[in-house]
């Protein structure tokens, strides 16, 4: 299957030259291809930009990276109209949306009327200005990255926004062995040689092929709905549950990690597996569990996040 070949292609790339991320690069490729788009999010130093520059170095498709800060505006993302002397009439010059990938790095410095520029682009796949409406080409992804720890001159994104991402990508700190690789290869390439082959590849076959050929049945889509009821109806934990839309990305993800997997039929191990990357950024928990369950040896509250996803997975019966 063409999906297949994509992810053993870019992840046999990326394994070459960045340590320890297959995990991550897995689920970047499943948003790719399931029409998503991804929040990367980790402390300082631990490669997001890197990884999100190299996915998308090593496809074939158009890349623009937008280094958000707090005095950018929507037009410097979505373009404006510019005033052409010679033709005395203004013409509409695009941004760097208009790109098959777009890198928004450190996205929450962004103020959030700039934040907003993202999400006509994000949903519609298109782009207004001055009413004048701009469609984007496919295939389209939004990559953002985030630091969890910094507060000063930071804008956190909204609800409606952080649902328009389809994962979130928790990036942990290398282990031990990870990070001896690390030094090792810095010492004997000091250069840096990031030099990928790129992948000519037809994305949107690879898509086609997949809503074609993968079923997911009547149980498991049950399946997932019941797992996002069960968010929904949590007990006084829970501030907001999933989505519908967390619903519609959960299957469209599920279909791809089966085609990765060299099946044509989604499972209810693929529904659990994605479930974390899913949910983890739509969920508004109370911030009282919030501090009863994180850990002090704990960067963020994941684990506290996840212990509600787990309750909400615990108490489905998934479907024989």
């Amino acid at each position: 299957m063409l999906a297949t070949e994509i992810h053993e292609k870019i992840n046999q790339e990326i394994s070459g030259k960045i340590i320890g991320k297959s995990v991550e690069t897995k689920l970047l490729t499943i948003a790719l291809l399931a029409q998503g788009h991804t929040i990367i999010e980790g402390v300082p130093g631990i490669a997001k930009t890197l990884l999100a520059k190299s996915f998308a170095n090593i496809l074939e498709l158009d890349f623009n990276r937008v280094q958000l800060t707090s005095d950018m505006l929507p037009s410097d993302i979505t373009g404006t109209f510019v005033f052409n002397v010679k033709d005395q009439e203004f013409f509409f010059r695009k941004g760097p949306i208009f790109s098959n990938i777009v890198l928004a790095d450190e996205i929450n410095r962004g103020i959030p009327k700039t934040q907003s520029a993202l999400l006509e682009a994000m949903q519609e796949y298109q782009v207004t200005v001055e009413g004048q409406t701009e469609k984007l080409s496919q295939p389209f992804m939004v990559i953002a990255t985030q630091n969890p720890l910094e507060m000063r001159g930071t804008y956190p994104l909204p609800e409606a926004q952080l649902d328009r991402f389809m994962f979130r990508i928790i990036m942990g700190l290398p282990n031990k062995a990870e990070e001896l690789e690390v030094l090792d290869r810095y010492e004997k390439d000091s250069e840096r040689n990031l030099e990928f082959e790129t992948i000519k590849t037809d994305i949107i076959e690879a898509r086609e092929e997949i809503n074609t050929k993968i079923t997911i049945s009547k149980e498991i889509k049950e399946y997932i709905i019941s797992i996002m009821n069960a968010t929904r109806n949590e007990s006084e934990d829970v501030t907001l549950g999933a989505s519908p839309r967390a619903s519609l990305h959960l299957m469209r993800a599920c279909k791809v990690n089966a085609a990765l997997d060299g099946r044509d039929y989604v499972t209810p191990d693929d529904v659990k597996l994605l479930l974390f990357p899913v949910l983890n950024h739509r969920l508004i928990i109370n911030p009282d569990f919030l501090l009863r369950n994180t850990k002090p040896s704990e960067v963020f509250n994941y684990s506290a996040v996840e212990e509600i996803i787990n309750k909400a997975v615990n108490s489905v019966n998934p479907p024989r």
